[in-house]
């Protein structure tokens, strides 16, 4: 049996001794149960803080894992766009050697023959090359860009309007985007 008086110390299980709790002021039970409001008030502040900090870093992490991935996909795709450059340069000098040959060769007339295969030879080459998106730059008449072509000196063509391209003399080709060559070219007066 438990008769306690007010501010009487009790003994717990371990024989320590204890205040008795029935005995405590009203005040006091008051200012205990606000220190308790109090705290948890704080607690939940700093969790709801705490949450708040997570849930920014996770935006912030799946915004810089979106931006990565359209990076990497973007560069994939210019890789890909672009990864004949280098195949389709080195093929410049060959389809310069058969616009030369079809262009001395219809001097000639024993030369006939053989240029109707070069020109097929070349037309085939073109149509090959084409299909990885390269084109060819540079046709007498149009007008002069130095963007696309490369002024090599002037001529006077009383057919043509001053400033347009009076005589190619090398194609330019670009790939795509990509100017892989200007075209030379003479600008008429």
């Amino acid at each position: 049996m438990r008769a306690a008086q007010a501010g009487e110390e009790l003994q717990d299980e371990n024989g320590e001794s204890r205040p008795d709790q029935e005995g405590l002021n009203p005040d006091g039970e008051e200012a205990l149960a606000a220190e308790d409001a109090e705290a948890a008030a704080e607690q939940s502040q700093v969790e709801a803080r705490i949450k708040a900090e997570v849930e920014e870093l996770r935006l912030r992490s799946a915004a810089e894992m979106d931006n990565f991935k359209k990076r990497l996909n973007r560069e994939h795709q210019e890789q890909m766009r672009y990864a004949a450059e280098k195949v389709l340069s080195d093929l410049l000098p060959t389809l310069d050697n058969l616009d030369l040959a079809l262009q001395y060769g219809s001097k000639h007339e024993a030369c006939k023959d053989m240029l109707q295969g070069v020109a097929m030879t070349r037309k085939l080459l073109l149509e090959a090359v084409t299909k990885h998106g390269l084109t060819p730059l540079g046709e007498e008449g149009e007008e002069f860009s130095p963007e696309v072509h490369e002024a090599v000196g002037f001529e006077a063509r009383p057919d043509l309007a001053p400033g347009v391209v009076a005589r190619v003399l090398q194609r330019g080709y670009k790939l795509g985007d990509r100017l892989l060559r200007p075209a030379k070219v003479m600008i008429n007066q």
